[in-house]
């Protein structure tokens, strides 16, 4: 599966991050990328710049599909944090869960706790457009 090659053993799985229409703040099963990655809830000014760390080292595929993904359906809505975080703690919940891949500064923001949210590294892509569940 483009661009996580490394989900070809079926133990690996890519979720969306949950939204709400902006002019409604209604929830919705949409998503602001058509392929579910490249539009990123990036950090405050306050929040670790991972993605920042990253490409000044040299990992330019970090932040790749951010710079070809069109950026204009990001503004049609508002990251959902509350039903993110709460989607992510039923996944750390279950036993046969190994990793939860997300991006540091929402670990942060959205108060994540459990020790199977952890940093993916400089040398994978950017999970602050998608979650990353892996199985033990």
């Amino acid at each position: 599966m483009f661009p996580h090659l490394s989900h070809n053993d079926g133990q690996k799985l890519d979720l969306a991050f949950c939204y709400k229409i902006k002019t409604t703040l209604i929830a919705t099963n949409e998503a602001p990328s058509p392929i579910g990655y490249g539009i990123c809830e990036e950090p405050t000014t306050a929040e670790k710049n991972t993605a920042e760390f990253c490409s000044q080292r040299g990992y330019w595929q970090y932040s790749f599909l951010k710079s070809v993904m069109p950026q204009g359906r990001k503004d049609d809505f508002v990251f959902y944090g509350e039903k993110t975080k709460c989607l992510v703690e039923l996944f750390c919940q279950d036993n046969r869960i190994g990793k939860v891949f997300i991006e540091p500064h929402l670990k942060l923001r959205l108060q994540l706790t459990n020790s199977k949210i952890r940093f993916h590294g400089c040398q994978a892509v950017r999970h602050d457009d998608h979650i990353h569940v892996q199985l033990n």
